[in-house]
């Protein structure tokens, strides 16, 4: 059974106005995804970026769709050598950067993006118990290909889970405590609204 997203629920709903806030949500999207991904907020062991954050509520209050397409536009503006990731800077950008440690995560964004959105679809977004396993599902999808792809390119003899891995998980875990009260909460607004 298919549900409204959060994108769906808010402002024109078909036409040519649909179309209008689907492209300017598009343009949003990647300017807050960029924006996240250079805010770093300080935690051990390692500061804490909140890309992932962003991803993962786009994912979900866009749905799949939409969501996609937001995704592949922010990583199309980041190939064409535009500072809009993480660790990327002047000197390292576009698609070098993408080729380096964080190509298999960028990849684990496409593929947590579309799972939220499905799921959202399926309204695992309603609810925070729901939404967090949607969340820790989609935070699998991240890792696994960011994993496999850091194996690849330095060689399975290095400590993987000590680079990709482990000194992130204490952040992950709150961000998604966040985007889990985050996006029910906003549910019951529009719900409110409505009222």
């Amino acid at each position: 059974m298919s549900m409204t997203v959060l994108a769906d629920a808010i402002g024109p709903r078909e036409g040519t106005a649909r179309l209008a806030k689907q492209a300017v949500l598009v343009v949003l999207g990647i300017a807050a995804l960029a924006i996240a991904a250079k805010i770093k907020v300080p935690m051990w062991p390692v500061p804490i970026t909140m890309g992932t954050f962003a991803v993962l509520t786009l994912g979900t209050a866009y749905g799949a769709r939409l969501g996609l397409v937001t995704m592949m536009g922010y990583l199309l503006v980041g190939a064409l050598g535009f500072d809009v990731f993480a660790t990327s800077s002047a000197e390292k950008f576009g698609l070098t950067y993408m080729m380096g440690g964080t190509g298999g995560y960028l990849v684990g964004y496409l593929m947590a993006t579309v799972l939220l959105g499905a799921l959202a679809a399926r309204g695992w977004d309603r609810s925070f118990a729901k939404m967090a396993l949607a969340l820790v599902l989609a935070n699998v999808l991240i890792y696994v290909p960011g994993l496999l792809w850091l194996g690849q390119l330095y060689g399975w003899d290095k400590p993987i889970l000590q680079w990709g891995l482990t000194p992130f998980l204490v952040g992950d875990a709150l961000k998604l405590v966040l985007a889990a009260v985050l996006i029910p909460g906003l549910w019951k607004l529009v719900g409110n609204a409505r009222g």
